[in-house]
């Protein structure tokens, strides 16, 4: 895995060696980043959910987002990150929260312009997840929520107060871009 645009372009990123973690590939990455460069110029906050390698989060920093708070639970890819941050020299605009994503909800209290969200493609609770995100502080009348999501896992168009704007389907993976319903 690279880092395929930016300041840290071409960098190589250290996945975790285990058949649980599922690290997007540059194609479903550059999909990813391609449709948030036409739909907001505001990168000022990012958070990276279920980060695994970092990856996401990683490559985000090098386009430009001015900070990322990575959330992973596992210790041994928290310890990923932080390598791959080092690596890139990216260190010093982020932050790892080796947590759960639930658990980080509750306690994070920036609201952010994107939240990245690539959870294992078997976890059933994706959307109460969602819902939970959506109706936390962290998420904003201008907030993007990108999900990622296997193609047999159909999620919903609507977690009040988010509504699908976008889907895409790239390989074995489909993209779902939500923000805030507009209410006038």
């Amino acid at each position: 895995m690279r880092v395929i645009a930016g300041i840290a372009r071409g960098h190589t990123i250290k996945a975790p060696a285990r058949a649980a973690t599922r690290p997007a590939t540059d194609l479903v990455r550059g999909a990813i980043f391609s449709i948030l460069e036409n739909m907001t110029d505001d990168w000022s906050l990012v958070l990276d959910l279920f980060s695994g390698s970092g990856a996401m989060g990683i490559e985000a920093l090098s386009r430009g987002a001015g900070w990322v708070d990575f959330v992973e639970h596992e210790p041994r890819c928290c310890a990923i990150i932080k390598q791959n941050l080092a690596k890139t020299r990216l260190s010093e605009h982020a932050h790892v929260y080796c947590t759960s994503v639930t658990r980080a909800i509750d306690f994070l209290d920036k609201e952010y312009n994107i939240i990245i969200t690539d959870p294992p493609y078997a976890l059933a609770t994706i959307g109460d997840i969602i819902s939970k995100l959506a109706n936390s502080r962290l998420v904003g009348k201008d907030t993007i929520v990108v999900v990622t999501h296997s193609p047999h896992l159909e999620l919903s168009q609507s977690y009040p107060p988010l509504t699908m704007v976008k889907e895409r389907r790239h390989g074995d993976s489909i993209i779902a871009i939500y923000n805030k319903e507009v209410v006038s």
